[in-house]
């Protein structure tokens, strides 16, 4: 049962991108402190040192879109393109209204046919300055939901986060935490980090990742594997477009190649979206296939599919990735977080296996 008296300082958090993962992220805060009768099943920690689910605020948040520059945050996440399951429609403490973001490479020109009745506009209005906004709204967090392909756009808000001196959380597939020149940046400030590329509670990745480390473990040799994914969120819309999808599937093959004593050439693997079916919205289905040699040579084949509303499935993971760095920058600690980026991120700074990453984030949780 949840105590939804706040013993906290609370988390002020900043959105890059209100599309559906920040729609689900905004609404399960809500959910989670909505009343004393609910629980924290669907939470993966209830208390990351003394922070709550609940005790997180959203105190600013930047878009691109028409239909969502000048709401407020809790209008703008059902605003459409977003399509995700409404969890909580009151949503509380996100009354920040959301303002012009840089525009850069964040949108792409296919995005125009999300809609036939309404496509993709983006809004008649001048960029803000992005490390000022930060600044007065005193965030403690940044957290970056760009569209795949974004990198250019990415870049320039984990830059403002810096000049801001704010955490910076990465949740998409473009290359920050990972990178030595970035994740230096983060700790010459002691500012800290956590990415890349969100691993969503229980996705396609992490499944799986753990399927082929069993594999492994129980003596099985991979021979080749293959993950394909369709969804009909604006996140699959975009993927359509290959130059944008090539870090994506870069970022998945080798979270899955982590875990294999020998990683699989290249005709042996394939991962990562595969297409576009508008009618299952914030659905994502996952066929995972697995073939192996067993003991003397003999053949294995292990198939699998699985169902996820894509967007909560993130949402969860990033509630605790932004109480992990709130705990940071109150331990005064820079830089790229292992063991949180390990647990969460698809392409963290360093790969670990999930299980131990699970102790290690224990460990740093405890101080």
């Amino acid at each position: 049962m949840i105590n939804n008296e706040k013993t906290t300082t609370p988390i002020k958090v900043a959105i890059a991108g209100v599309g559906n993962c920040a729609s689900s992220l905004v609404q399960g805060v809500s959910y989670y402190g909505a009343s004393l009768e609910a629980s924290y099943d669907g939470i993966m920690l209830e208390n990351i040192g003394t922070y709550r689910p609940q005790d997180i605020t959203f105190v600013a948040a930047f878009d691109i879109d028409v239909r969502k520059v000048g709401r407020p945050i809790a209008e703008a996440i059902f605003a459409e393109p977003n399509c995700t399951r409404v969890i909580c429609e009151d949503v509380q403490g996100a009354d920040a209204m959301v303002q012009m973001g840089p525009v850069l490479d964040g949108f792409a020109p296919h995005m125009n046919d999300y809609n036939e009745n309404e496509a993709f506009r983006v809004a008649n209005a001048e960029a803000v300055d992005v490390v000022q906004v930060l600044k007065e709204s005193k965030a403690d967090v940044l957290v970056c939901y760009l569209p795949v392909g974004s990198e250019e756009a990415v870049k320039t808000y984990a830059d403002a986060a810096l000049k801001a001196g704010v955490a910076f959380i990465n949740c998409v597939p473009v290359f920050i935490a990972s990178q030595n020149e970035w994740a230096n940046k983060f700790e010459e400030r002691g500012i800290p980090i956590i990415g890349d590329d969100i691993k969503s509670q229980l996705g396609a990745t992490i499944t799986h990742r753990v399927l082929a480390k069993l594999f492994s473990k129980r003596g099985i040799k991979i021979k080749r594997t293959y993950q394909l994914n369709t969804g009909g969120n604006t996140d699959f819309l975009n993927m359509l477009a290959q130059d944008r999808l090539k870090s994506k599937k870069k970022s998945k093959t080798n979270s899955v190649q982590s875990q294999l004593d020998t990683p699989l050439d290249a005709e042996n693997i394939h991962i990562g979206p595969s297409d576009y079916v508008p009618w299952q919205k914030d659905n994502k289905v996952a066929f995972i296939r697995l073939e192996g040699e067993g003991f003397g040579g003999a053949p294995l084949e292990l198939e699998m599919r699985l169902s996820v509303q894509d967007s909560p499935n993130s949402a969860g993971v990033v509630i605790d990735a932004i109480r992990c760095a709130k705990l940071a920058l109150d331990r005064k600690i820079g830089g790229a977080l292992i063991a949180p980026s390990a647990l969460y991120m698809k392409t963290p700074p360093v790969q670990i296996e999930d299980y131990q990453a699970f102790d290690m984030l224990d460990i740093f949780i405890k101080g």
